[in-house]
């Protein structure tokens, strides 16, 4: 398929914005060819002619590596948008099921606890639907949403990107706790100095329960005593059930363990813990009936 932009004679096929993605995502004409099931030689001449059309350098070469240059990273939003719209294009014209491939990243208090419900949910709606869902903390989700490896994030934690549309989608609040046993199990108010004191076993940096659990200890930061630092909440729930110090999650992923009494919620009333969840997307991701759909189901659970 040939484009012709505007009244200037430039020409390009869609197969070579392929190249020059996967390219991009992989960083390896090799690994762009596998991707795209093409021969080496195939994709090398798709990526080399596209460039030499319009007497231009879209990546730094590197040995075998190819790194993405300035002009490089410019142009990819717009031929993420264009290859989007032209797989909607197809679709429609195929009259299919509108709502094809959707690619979620989800953080983990999220994906774990919310997300796998809404896409059992989304996959009933539509059957012919192929949902993808990967489960990383906030800043990894957002730099795929960048990538354009994702189609849409959902996140814990606050963001400000200039190439990021971010969105609040629901409110949610962490929650202090600890073992039954824990000397601090039955006092009904924590005060700073038993922040202090406690020994706490936390979310990674870089996880939007870690910047929340920051933003509302901020003061205490330099004098807390971080014990142990994990990145899954299951690890987290079961060092504190074991009685190696007192943690802080979402109330969401701890609605059984409180339960069920084998944690239990400590109070510091003087902290504000509560949070928004967001939806992220890319500014210039095509907004595919996909991710219309997806976005309307997580509005409405």
């Amino acid at each position: 398929m040939i484009f012709h932009i505007g009244f200037i004679n430039m020409h390009y096929t869609l197969r070579q914005l392929e190249v020059f993605l996967a390219a991009a995502h992989t960083e390896n004409i090799t690994r762009a060819a596998q991707q795209l099931s093409m021969s080496q030689s195939a994709a090398s001449s798709a990526l080399k002619d596209l460039e030499q059309q319009f007497n231009i350098q879209l990546f730094d070469r590197i040995g075998k590596r190819l790194q993405i240059n300035e002009l490089g990273r410019a142009l990819r939003p717009q031929a993420e948008a264009l290859l989007d719209q032209a797989q909607a294009l197809e679709q429609g014209f195929r009259r299919h099921d509108q709502v094809g491939e959707l690619k979620v990243g989800a953080t983990l208090t999220i994906g774990n606890y919310l997300a796998v419900d809404i896409m059992a949910e989304f996959i009933n709606r539509h059957p012919a639907a192929k949902v993808a869902l990967n489960v990383a903390n906030t800043a990894a989700i957002s730099q795929q949403v960048l990538n354009f490896d994702l189609d849409v994030g959902l996140i814990e934690g606050e963001l400000h990107h200039p190439d990021l549309e971010v969105t609040k989608w629901r409110e949610d609040e962490l929650q202090i706790f600890c073992s039954p046993n824990h000397p601090l199990a039955k006092k009904k108010n924590l005060s700073n100095a038993d922040l202090l004191a406690a020994q706490w076993i936390l979310r990674e940096p870089g996880s939007g329960t870690r910047q929340a659990f920051d933003r509302a200890l901020h003061d205490l930061l330099p004098d807390l005593n971080i014990r142990l630092e994990l990145q899954h909440t299951e690890a987290i729930k079961r060092a504190v059930e074991t009685g190696l110090g007192i943690g802080c999650l979402s109330k969401v992923s701890l609605q059984g363990s409180l339960e069920t009494k084998r944690l239990v919620a400590l109070e510091a009333k003087s902290r504000d813990f509560k949070r928004y969840f967001y939806f992220i997307l890319h500014r210039q991701k095509y907004r595919s009936e996909g991710i219309l759909r997806w976005l309307e189901l997580c509005q409405n659970s």
